[in-house]
């Protein structure tokens, strides 16, 4: 359940949103996927009307294609966005090559590992081209090791490409070494409770930048937000 949410994605931003579990913070997402229909106010698009900006939504779960390769997995996103036939084989050799994934296009998902999986995921989402990317967790099942690398992936690709990113997460720490803005979410009915910008320097060393006070200052005020949330 969801009340008075009212927020702006600015162009190019990486926005990320966390808060108590089951305060909605999944739900925001579906809602601007179009997912499910608000019950009440409205979402603004950028686009004609009637043509909204394409969306792009990866989920905790892969959700690749047991029965497809790689390559074939990757392909589903150039269909979505109507790519022709004849240019797949080349976005395809691209899209492997920035993911480090140039030696498994034949590989079948139960051959990888769970964070090559969230890399032919990302993959996917990338062939699609959104304007908006939408991120439900995407990291949030892998070790923490492997989540720490999927995050620098993720920012270097960001970085070249400068796609709008809404990141929803249990992991402040995360939330913090990857976005420009937070939005900290209270306990049912999810509100916006707070607002934090991350004045941290680009290009980050989602190692380094853990070291740095204003990193544990932040940290320690979102937390803060979090715990200090009243219940339903």
């Amino acid at each position: 359940m969801l009340h008075d949410i009212d927020f702006t994605l600015r162009d190019g931003e990486f926005l990320s949103i966390v808060g108590p579990s089951g305060c909605g913070k999944s739900t925001i997402l579906r809602l601007i996927s179009g997912l499910v229909p608000p019950s009440s106010g409205r979402i603004e698009m950028p686009g004609e009307p009637g043509k909204p900006a394409n969306v792009g939504f990866m989920f905790q779960r892969d959700a690749l294609l047991p029965w497809a390769d790689v390559r074939a997995n990757i392909a589903v996103g150039l269909e979505c966005a109507g790519v022709p036939a004849e240019q797949h084989a080349a976005r395809i050799d691209g899209l492997l090559e920035l993911l480090g994934l140039a030696e498994f296009g034949a590989y079948y998902p139960r051959a990888l590992s769970g964070g090559m999986r969230q890399r032919v995921a990302l993959g996917r989402l990338l062939a699609y081209d959104p304007r908006i990317m939408l991120m439900d967790e995407p990291f949030g099942a892998l070790d923490a090791q492997t989540k720490i690398l999927m995050g620098y992936e993720l920012l270097r690709i960001w970085t070249d490409h400068r796609k709008s990113v809404v990141f929803v997460t249990h992991d402040i720490e995360e939330a913090i070494g990857l976005s420009d803005r937070i939005l900290v979410m209270s306990a049912r009915p999810g509100r916006i409770k707070s607002e934090y910008r991350v004045n941290l320097p680009r290009p980050r060393d989602l190692r380094a930048v853990r070291k740095e006070p204003a990193f544990h200052e932040l940290s320690e005020r979102i937390w803060q937000d979090i715990i200090t949330s009243p219940t339903a």
